[in-house]
């Protein structure tokens, strides 16, 4: 396989085209040759061979190996010899040198297996060495990546690696991550799969310090993704060309977002000490995919911009890339319009030139402009850039000066100033007085301040950084909208996080502070998601474990930086230490110490001398940190004046990078490394200024905020760090740790305190920390048994067994202690080491084992070939032996014949063809037992079809009455569609018809505005016409000054009567003045109280209006009270009841648990009588075998008795025959007579004795008898009453449970609809409300209308508009009634049309103050008019004739008067327009309600529908019903058999006891036979005599006995058999009772199933009915409602009739005053003072008539308006209580449907019916209200009338005119003012009131919604409650029959029990008897015997006589053998004398 050389591994580029990656990663070209030819493999797997080398596993296992500190390698390798307390003498492995180490310092080592693991948190030993040693072994053999559980380890190898080509790619495509070895593929193609399967978005987390591979694991990241989810289009170009060629189109996004890293590198990475091709910002990679996989679009946000590196660099270190290949790279042209120069002539660049080994500037630069076109670049964009770029260089070589005299600055060359404006689109002077001068705002004038060199370098300092940063921003911008696909949507996205890692320096800064501030953070992230994953693995096995958020262990270090406030952090000190005017960095170091000194995560300097400021304690070590400029850089000044400039500048690039918007584009904080300065942007600039007050500040006032606020860096800092977790937070995390391995960037070679030190800054240790915590070894449950099964051989048995079974045998077998493992569901866990002990013992185990079996083995290989040479001389012998004879046997003849003949014999052959017959038969058996299978096989699949086929036939069955289900509602559909075509086709043609209605709306406007026009025509000429009377005034004026000259002519001669003419003119003049100045103050006074007037009544109106919304709402209020309180009070109700109900049911319980209890003791008292009568029954048995054997006895002792005076008789004969009696003889014979008589008294005695025993016995057993069959009955009895009671206990409680259960339907049916009402209650209102407020604007604007004529017909459109709206919501009403949703948005559109209402009137009130303030204003500015003009009019009264003044006043008068008709024209048209529209509505109103009936008959048809489904289901029913009658037939019948088979058993039972006592009988038959044999035996008196008889009796009692005995086993087998049969019944009784008892609980189960379901159903249906009852009532009074609004509107109408009716009569009116006023202005001429009198009284009437037409207009609206809404209120009210009418009759209906006996619901009809007068109650009291106020209004109209009249008699006295009108001006000025002040408090009490109302609506609501859910909850309890009840119960009830079913056995058993015993009693007594028997029969034979060789009489008879004794004593005494014994040798010690 030929693999082509590839860049350097992690430190070289992704991209073969492009010069990235840095120096040290590429060192060696011939090496990446000479790697690139290696196999790939080689740097991916590992050897495992050299890892399981048993060697070095004996190794590690003998010397007992472990890790020890050592300060070249970090760690060594070292092996104990010997302990010594707590130090441990151990040998170096490496060399043997034996050293002291501390016990704490060893850290274990694990076992050879784990060498150079993958994945390290599988090792065993988890410890620093341990992590350590694995990532040098792996380094050293060129394995790069490693696992460290979620984290990925990379250490950059500083060479070329073969591992990233596409092969390698292919090769990791598609697997899981266990199936292959690490790889940063791998991560990647475990985040894509992530994202693919469980659509959940992706990050990657990259960090490590500078140059340990971050950049490059981020491009072969995307790289990998790219390849993998490129779309189809770009398949072709996965990879990058080999050689840059110039690429003219924009490239694919795939490519695109492979040549977006080039670009940035360019401009954001630099040469460092530590790397070549250092990042210095970090960036978060966003890749979006669509739902398919594809790439769809990126994304890229950047942080941590380094930009002081722009203006300086330390030594060694380079700055930007883009600068130098810049300069290298421009070619002359270029260079010469970037105005370029040499490296060494820039400022900034501090290093000059220096050039990174193995690249090229001149070729990347190249590169990066082929990237910028494949980035879709213009040439433009790309040569402002770099204008931009030569700018930032310029900027440095600007040079200040400062001058002589002075501290000021000054440039004394500008051609660095004019090339850097010509780059910039700048002016030169403006730039350079900007910089030198800038103007600082002081107060609110700008000034010029003049600023210091050191000002002055700074100012252009941070110019620079801030353009850099801007044109930064921008690129990444445009290279966002580039990457941005909006055509395709992503659906997930997989981020890429390149960011530096946690660092410590010797001294830190700000920017330090916070990159660890973010890795804190990330460290977090990563805790909280390892463990998180671990614990959830852990709760997914089952382990008990208690949670640990181990991310709370970083949480006090990130609180100690980030915490607000108590106490404030370090960023929120720093950002208040911005603040102050004074403030240092001193200042807030020591703010710091004092407000974080006590924090466990801060340390203060321990030293005066100790250069750091402030200690941090992170989770990566401790950090000093130096607060050197921290303030300016949180600040981040910059100069305005440029800034502005910047942003007017003529080239278009250089301002859109200053313009605002950018700003907005991903803003992130940007720091730097040095102590450079950063700026905000122009509209986040901090300004010093502005912020301390300071004047005389480095940098002028040219620092301004935007809306007075600025934003510091470590705010905006924190927000996007703050953004940017929860980014990641929402994502999955991978994690990527990079490790740098030397600082010399030497390949191979690994600092192992380096590495340490990284590893714990990345938080690999802190995850093995974590890992510590668990059970971070794990192993399935299979690996476990087979690895491990060694060390516990006998612990599982054979056969199958569970593996967690197996597992936990086997921990049992090893004895581990229970801490150390858990066992989960599919694995075992084990703390760290346990495995790694475990191993060892393995190992231990195997070496015994592989001794052990060597041995056998060589001992059963030496055995076998010994066995093998005595079979090869056996073997030798016969051969010899067999050679030997066929040499002997081949020549003989015989030999031959017999082998030519035997082949051809037969009978060789039968064998083989008996087997051949034999193998037919076989086969032809298989064939058959074959062919029945197949034949059964088919028969079952026949009867298979068979079912099959019958299931599809109900299957089809079922789908066509589905089928025509669905044609039924398709059909359905289909007229509904019809219908709705039909509904559509209506309002189309409405609004055709409001179209044109529209059109001739606009044509008459097009009139009134052709008739305005005319008006202001005629105004033009009226205005001409008094222009014409004023120059005849003038010339009046001349032709009076003549006549005054021609009096004063005369003067002299009439000089008296001239004074006096003088003297009367002067009075008139003053007169007339006076006059006029009434007039007009009382004019501008009546316009003036007009105005306020209609304001007052304007106010009053709306005061009405809020008083009855407040009456509306006090009602609503009220009447939610009152609900509340009803269902309060029914709660509580609800609740007592349900107490009770629980009381009652514990009583009840309590009750059924001591009837339960009493049945018990009844139970027991009766079975304890039962047992008592057993045993008396058993003692009466046996007192009657007893009597039985004492009856037997007598009767042998009867016999006895006889046989004695036989023998007595014979002895005297005896004696007599034989003479030989003597005295001695007699004597016995005397006392024997004596004992004898003895011996019957006795007897007798016995007897009589015994029979008064058996007589008591008797008495007593039947006097106990008849107590237990007393005390049995009694307890049936109460047995009975119990049962009773229980069955009426459980119907109670069945009873209580159901009304509970009804009751609570009921309540939530009422509720439900109280709710529903109260919706529709509410919007009622406010549709009344908005109806008023709608009234009302058009009240205003018809009588605003004449100036608003233009408007006329947007308001009809939005009015019409509105009728829509309304229209739309009555036909949804419905819809918003059934959706709670709906009603919560409507609450809250209530409370919002609330706050507007509230919000208008304050706006009306606004309004209003400005109205009277502005009529204040006009009324002084009249006052002053007025003034003037009677100035004037005195002036010109003095030469004006009286009679002109007349006319002119006349003339006016008409005027007015002519206006005053047009008016009332216009206003009669209105009213006429009016009317139109009423009509209109009217017609709409009527359409609407024709709709609703469709509607209603629709529901009707939905009805009937419904009804035939109750038919239907009634039918379901009845067979349902039906069914359930059969299932009753059935369970009678198997009654009924189980009755006769307990008849059969009790008949078996009789027979059993027949057989018993026949039994019984054989017996006594046999006690009697031998009893005779006895007799018989003591009849023989002689010895010779019947002895042949004897034995011939002897025979035959035998042949008797045998008999008996045979009978008796015969019975006794009976016995057995009939026992037998009796169990067996017994058994198959007890099964069929069980199975009967199973099918007939089945059936009731089945039972009660078909009845929930039809229950189920029927409450469906009833549900569904009733929501058709409530959507028929609410269509029924949607209908009355509609019928109601067009009374209404019809009422109106005629209203609106009547007025124009009125307005035209006063027309009439005004038409003959005016007349009147004609002929009175034609009498006027002739006599002027009575004219003019008259002309002003006619004035002040025409004004007062129409005040009072405008009062008697405003009055009759107003009461049309409060008649109206008394009427809607009423017809609410009558809606409302018909709804609730028919909520109650359903109710009531649904009561006596469910439950008749529920009567509560009467109860709350009752409360219903107070609620009902409570409401009329409250609207008599609103009529009576209404009426006061219709009162108050007459009042107030007489009031007005009077003071008119005495306003008419204050005009008519003119001579105190005067006076009287400045004490009417005071009156009115403070009554107007008391009465506004007045209405704004009832106005501010309005809302207050509106507002305490809504808040106290609000509670209400709360309280209903709590008491609801504590209801709700109480139910749910008493659900439960009775569950558990039930479930109690049957429990007991179960138990209870298992109890008795126990106790009836244990019954039985004990029955059985004394049956056995008594049988065991009596057989005892039988072989008792018949030993007895036996030993007297051997006796008699013996002392016959005797008698016989003696030949002697008396020895016989005293051995009789003594045997005779004995059985008297036994028949009386029972005495035992021992007794029989002594007393017969006490006989026979008493026979010699006797013989003597």
């Amino acid at each position: 396989m030929r693999l082509e050389p590839q860049r350097p591994g992690l430190g070289a580029g992704a991209n073969e085209n492009h010069f990235r990656g840095s120096c040290s990663w590429i060192l060696l070209f011939t090496m990446a040759q000479r790697s690139g030819l290696e196999d790939p493999e080689r740097y991916l797997f590992v050897d495992r061979a050299v890892i399981y080398n048993p060697a070095t596993q004996a190794d590690w296992t003998a010397k007992k190996l472990v890790w020890i500190p050592s300060e070249r390698h970090g760690f060594e390798a070292a092996s104990i010899k010997e302990e010594r307390g707590d130090e441990v003498m151990v040998e170096l492995a490496e060399n043997g040198k034996k050293a002291m180490v501390n016990k704490d310092d060893i850290q274990k080592m694990n076992p050879p297996k784990f060498s150079k693991v993958e994945d390290m948190a599988e090792l065993t030993c988890l410890n620093e060495a341990s992590v350590l040693h694995n990532l040098k072994d792996r380094y050293y053999s060129g394995l790069i990546y490693t696992y460290s559980g979620l984290f990925c380890v990379v250490i950059n190898p500083y060479k070329n690696l073969p591992i990233y080509s596409e092969n390698i790619i292919e090769m990791y495509r598609g697997k899981k991550r266990h199936e292959m070895p690490p790889h940063i593929y791998a991560i990647s193609e475990s985040a894509y799969r992530c994202m693919l399967q469980d659509r959940e978005d992706q990050s990657i987390l990259c960090t490590g310090e500078s140059g340990a591979g971050k950049t490059e694991n981020t491009k072969k990241v995307i790289q990998y993704l790219a390849h993998v989810a490129s779309s189809h289009k770009g398949r072709k170009d996965h990879n990058i060309p080999e050689s840059p060629k110039p690429v003219k189109h924009q490239g694919e996004l795939e490519r695109q977002l492979l040549q977006a890293n080039p670009i940035l590198e360019s401009f954001g990475n630099a040469k460092t000490v530590k790397n070549d091709n250092s990042s210095r910002f970090g960036k978060f990679i966003r890749i979006n995919f669509d739902v398919t996989g594809y790439i769809v679009g990126a994304n890229i946000e950047t942080y941590l911009l380094e930009k002081s590196r722009a203006v300086r660099q330390a030594k060694d270190e380079r700055t930007f890339h883009i600068f130098y290949q810049l300069l290298s790279g421009a070619g002359e042209h270029l260079k010469s319009d970037l105005l370029l120069e040499g490296f060494n002539n820039y400022r900034f660049l501090s290093n000059g030139y220096i050039p990174i080994p193995g690249q090229q500037d001149k070729d990347n630069f190249q590169e990066t402009m082929e990237a910028m076109h494949i980035m879709g670049f213009s040439h433009e964009e790309i040569l402002s850039m770099l204008k931009v770029v030569s700018s930032v260089l310029q900027f440095g070589n600007i040079s200040f000066k400062k001058e002589r005299n002075t501290d000021q600055a000054s440039m004394p060359e500008n051609t660095v100033a004019q090339k850097l404006c010509h780059l910039l689109g700048m002016n030169v002077m403006e730039f350079t007085r900007a910089i030198l001068t800038p103007r600082i705002k002081v107060g609110r004038d700008y000034v010029q301040k003049a600023q210091t060199k050191e000002q002055a370098d700074f100012a252009v300092e941070a110019l620079a950084k801030a353009t850099y940063e801007r044109l930064f921003r921008w690129l990444v911008h445009r290279i966002n909208k580039a990457l941005d696909r909006t055509k395709r949507q992503g659906a997930s996205f997989i981020g890429i996080l390149d960011i530096a890692g946690f660092e410590i320096f010797e001294l830190n800064s700000f920017e330090q502070l916070c990159i660890n501030y973010t890795n804190e953070k990330l460290q977090q992230l990563f805790n909280h998601t390892m463990f998180i994953l671990e614990q959830e693995e852990y709760q997914r096995e089952g382990i008990e474990w208690n949670f640990i958020d181990f991310g709370l262990d970083l949480q006090p270090c990130i609180d100690l930086i980030e915490r607000p406030a108590n106490p404030p952090g370090v960023l929120a000190l720093l950002d208040e230490e911005c603040w102050f005017p004074k403030a240092t960095d001193k200042t807030f170091v020591e703010k710091l110490v004092q407000e974080q000194g006590s924090h466990s995560k801060f340390q203060k300097p321990r030293q005066l001398k100790d250069k750091a400021d402030f200690c941090i304690i992170h989770y990566a070590g401790k950090v000093d940190y130096k607060a050197d400029e921290w303030l300016m850089k949180n600040m981040d000044p910059l100069n305005d004046n440029v800034a502005t400039l910047l942003h007017q500048s003529s080239d278009r690039f250089v301002a859109e990078l200053w313009k605002d918007e950018i700003q907005n584009i991903q803003r992130a904080s940007f720091y730097d490394s040095v102590s450079g300065l950063h700026e905000t942007p122009v509209d986040r600039i901090v300004g010093l200024d502005q912020v301390t007050g300071m004047t005389e500040t480095a940098f002028g006032s040219a620092y301004k905020t935007k809306k007075g606020m600025f934003r510091t860096v470590g705010q905006l800092y924190k927000e996007s760090l703050t953004k940017l977790m929860a980014t990641l937070r929402n994502t999955n995390p991978n994690f990527v740790r990079c490790i740098i391995p030397n600082h010399e960037k030497r390949a191979g070679k690994l600092d192992p305190h380096l590495v340490l030190d990284q590893l714990r800054c990345n938080g690999v240790l802190e995850g093995i920390r974590i890992c510590r915590q668990g059970f971070p070894n794990r192993i399935v449950f299979q690996e476990f048994r087979q690895r491990y099964e060694i060390l516990t051989p006998n612990a599982i048995p054979k056969g199958f067994m569970d593996g967690k079974q197996a597992c936990e045998r086997m921990i049992r077998a090893l004895e581990l202690d229970p801490n150390l493992y858990r066992i989960g569901q599919s694995k075992i866990f084990f703390r760290a080491g346990v495995l790694a002990h475990l191993e060892e013992e393995r190992d231990l185990k195997i070496t015994d084992i592989i001794i052990f079996f060597q041995a056998v083995c060589r001992g059963y290989l030496a055995r076998k070939a010994f066995a093998k040479k005595q079979q090869q001389l056996s073997a030798l012998k016969v051969l010899q032996r067999n050679c030997a004879a066929y040499l002997k046997l081949r020549h003989w003849q015989w030999w031959r014949v017999f082998t030519k003949v035997k082949p051809l014999l037969q009978v060789t052959r039968q064998e083989e063809e008996l087997q051949a017959k034999d193998e037919e038969l076989l086969k032809v058996k298989e064939k058959q037992t074959k062919v029945e299978g197949e034949l059964e096989e088919m028969e079952r699949k026949h009867q298979q079809l068979l079912e099959e086929k019958n299931i599809l036939a109900e299957q089809l069955q079922a789908e066509t009455e589905l089928f025509a289900e669905a044609e039924e509602m398709r059909a359905r559909l289909a007229a509904k569609k019809q219908e709705l075509e039909e509904i559509l086709h209506d309002l189309e043609s409405r609004v055709e018809e409001e179209e044109e209605r529209n059109q001739i709306l606009q044509n008459e406007k097009k009139k009134m505005q052709a008739h305005i026009q005319d008006l202001e025509e005629q105004l033009d000429e009226e205005e001409g016409a008094r222009q014409k009377l004023q120059l005849e005034k003038v010339t009046a004026e001349a032709k009076i000054k003549k006549m005054e000259e021609e009096i004063l002519l005369l003067e002299d001669q009439n000089s008296k009567f001239i004074k006096e003419k003088k003297l009367m003119e002067d009075r008139i003049a003053e007169c007339s003045s006076q006059l006029a100045e009434e007039e007009e103050k009382a004019k501008n006074l009546a316009k003036i109280r007009n105005k306020q007037e209609v304001m007052i009544t304007d106010l009053e109106e709306r005061l009405k209006k809020e008083e009855k919304t407040r009456q509306e709402l006090e009602k609503a209020k009220r009447k939610l009270d009152g609900e509340t309180t009803d269902l309060q009070d029914q709660i509580a109700e609800l609740q007592a009841q349900i107490d009770e109900l629980k009381i009652q049911l514990a009583k009840k319980e309590e009750e059924l648990q001591g009837a339960l209890a009493r049945g018990d003791d009844e139970t027991l008292h009766k079975n304890n009588a039962l047992k008592v009568v057993r045993e008396l029954q058993a003692q009466i048995a046996e007192l009657q075998e007893d009597f039985e054997s004492e009856k037997a006895s007598r009767n042998k002792a009867e016999k006895q008795k006889r046989d004695l005076s036989e023998e007595l008789e014979a002895l005297k004969t005896e004696l007599e025959d034989t003479l030989d009696t003597t005295a001695a003889q007699q004597e016995l014979r005397t006392k024997r007579e004596q004992e004898v008589a003895e011996l019957k008294k006795a007897l007798e005695e016995e007897t009589k004795n015994h029979e008064a025993q058996i007589q008591d016995m008797r008495q007593r057993h039947a006097t106990a008898l008849e107590e237990l069959s007393e005390q049995l009955e009694q307890a049936k009895r109460f047995k009975a009453n119990l049962e009773k009671n229980k069955q009426g206990l459980e119907t109670d409680n069945k009873e209580l449970a159901c009304e509970v259960k009804v009751l609570q339907q009921v309540k939530a049916e009422s509720e439900h609809k109280r709710k529903k009402l109260d919706a529709q209650v509410q919007e009622l209102h406010a549709k009344v409300s908005e109806g008023d407020r709608l009234r009302v604007e058009l009240a205003e604007k018809a009588n605003k209308l004449q100036n608003e004529l233009d408007n006329v017909s947007t308001l009809l459109e939005e009015a019409e508009k509105k009728g829509i709206k309304f229209a739309k919501d009555a036909s949804s009403l419905e819809s918003q009634l059934q959706d709670t949703q709906e009603l919560l948005q409507e609450e809250t559109r209530q409370k919002l049309n609330l706050s507007s209402r509230i919000r208008q009137l304050e706006e009306e009130k606004n309004s209003l103050q400005e109205q009277q303030e502005e009529e204040e204003e006009a009324r002084k500015n009249l006052e002053k008019q007025v003034l003037a003009l009677q100035s004037q009019l005195t002036d010109t009264k003095k030469k004006v004739d009286d009679d002109l003044g007349t006319i002119e006043s006349l003339e006016e008068a008409k005027k007015k008067l002519l206006k005053d008709v047009e008016a009332l024209s216009q206003r009669l048209e209105e009213k006429a327009l009016a009317y139109d529209k009423l009509e209109k509505t009217k017609n709409r109103l009527q359409q609407e309600l024709d709709d609703l009936m469709v509607d209603l008959d629709h529901q009707r048809q939905i009805v009937s529908n419904l009804e035939k489904k109750q038919k239907k289901f009634d039918q379901l029913l009845a067979e349902e019903k039906n069914i359930s009658a059969r299932y009753a037939e059935e369970r009678d019948r198997a009654e009924a058999e189980a009755r006769e088979k307990e008849t059969k058993a009790l008949s078996l039972a009789r027979a059993l006891e027949e057989a018993l006592e026949a039994k019984e009988e054989f017996e006594r038959q046999n006690k009697q036979l031998r009893a005779d044999m006895e007799d018989l035996m003591s009849s023989k008196d002689d010895v010779g005599k019947n002895v042949h008889e004897l034995e011939k009796s002897k025979r035959a009692l035998e042949q008797q006995v045998e008999e008996m005995r045979t009978q008796l086993e015969e019975l006794e087998d009976e016995l057995q058999a009939t026992e037998d049969a009796k169990l067996r019944l017994e058994v198959n009784m007890q099964a069929m009772k069980a199975q009967f008892e199973r099918d007939l609980q089945t059936r009731d189960e089945q039972n009660e199933e078909k009845k929930r379901l039809l229950i189920k159903q029927v409450r469906e249906l009833e549900a569904e009915l009733e929501d058709e009852r409530k959507q028929r009532a609410l269509a029924v009074a949607a209908k009355k409602k509609m019928e109601i609004d067009l009374k209404d509107l019809e009422a109106q109408i005629e209203a609106a009739n009547k007025a124009r009716d009125e307005v035209i009569k006063q027309l009439r009116k005004l038409q003959a005053q005016m007349k009147d006023y004609q002929r009175e202005l034609e009498e006027a001429r002739a006599s002027r003072d009575e004219i003019f009198a008259q002309s002003k009284e006619s004035e002040k009437k025409l004004k007062s008539l129409e005040a009072e037409i405008l009062q008697l207009q405003e009055e009759l609206a107003s009461s049309e308006r409060a008649r109206r809404h008394a009427e809607q209120e009423r017809d609410e009210l009558a809606d409302e209580i018909a709804n609730s009418a028919s909520g109650k009759s359903a109710l009531l209906d649904e009561k006596r449907r469910l439950e008749a006996r529920i009567a509560q619901l009467e109860e709350e009809l009752e409360e219903e019916q107070s609620n009902m007068e409570l409401l009329n109650d409250r609207f008599r009291k609103t009529t009576l209200q209404v009426d006061t106020l219709n009162a108050e209004l007459a009042a107030e109209r007489s009031a007005a009338q009077k003071s008119d009249n005495a306003r008419q008699q204050l005009e008519r006295q003119n001579k105190e005119l005067k006076a009287k009108l400045q004490e009417l001006e005071g009156a009115v000025k403070s009554k107007f003012k008391a009465t506004i002040s007045a209405l704004e408090a009832k106005i501010g009490q309005l809302e207050e009131q509106l507002e305490q109302e809504a808040k106290e609506r609000a509670a209400a609501n709360k309280l209903v919604r709590r008491t609801e859910k504590k209801l709700k909850e109480i139910f749910m309890q008493v659900e439960d409650e009775r569950r558990h009840a039930d479930q109690y119960k049957e429990q007991m009830e179960k138990a209870n029959a298992r109890m008795k079913q126990l106790k009836r056995q244990l019954e039985e058993a004990e029955e059985e029990a004394t049956r056995a015993n008594a049988s065991r009693r009596k057989l005892q007594r039988e072989l008792d008897d018949a030993t007895e028997a036996n030993e007297g029969l051997s006796r008699e034979v013996s002392t016959l015997k005797n008698r016989l060789r003696r030949g002697g009489p008396i020895s016989f008879s005293s051995s009789r006589s003594g045997r005779r004794q004995l059985h008297i004593e036994g028949a009386s005494l029972e005495l035992s053998d021992d007794d029989t014994e002594s007393k017969t040798s006490d006989v026979n010690e008493t026979q010699p004398p006797q013989s003597e």
